[in-house]
């Protein structure tokens, strides 16, 4: 059974950074891409970063946040810095059962509960 617990959510003023991680089980970690998505309410989804054979971020992050994984401690991260009042919302974390890592949440296999990132000014 594949659990993703993720951690290190939580309020932060603008500009300021936060690292976000999720540890994974229950499944071989080396082989399975990772991302990392947020949500808020009334809206969909939205793909934040992710990473398998390759990594990639959201047009709306990048140069900001760094998504990283440690396959000796079955954990990925999210390294955000210089956070925005728009990056308020809950982050998900997420495994596919491939390495081909992808931008659409519903070519992800298991997901995590969710950890609240609020950005104040």
């Amino acid at each position: 059974q594949v659990q993703l617990v993720e951690s290190g959510g939580g309020l932060v003023q603008a500009g300021g950074s936060l690292r976000l991680s999720c540890a994974a089980s229950g499944r071989t970690f080396s082989t399975a891409a990772m991302g990392w998505f947020r949500q808020v309410p009334g809206k969909e989804r939205e793909f934040v970063a992710s990473m398998g054979w390759s990594s990639g971020t959201a047009d709306s992050v990048k140069g900001r946040f760094t998504i990283s994984r440690d396959n000796a401690k079955n954990t990925v991260y999210l390294q955000m810095n210089s956070l925005k009042l728009e990056d308020t919302a809950v982050y998900y974390c997420a495994m596919r059962n491939s390495m081909w890592a992808r931008m659409s949440a519903t070519d992800y296999d298991y997901w995590g509960q969710g950890t609240q990132v609020t950005v104040s000014s």
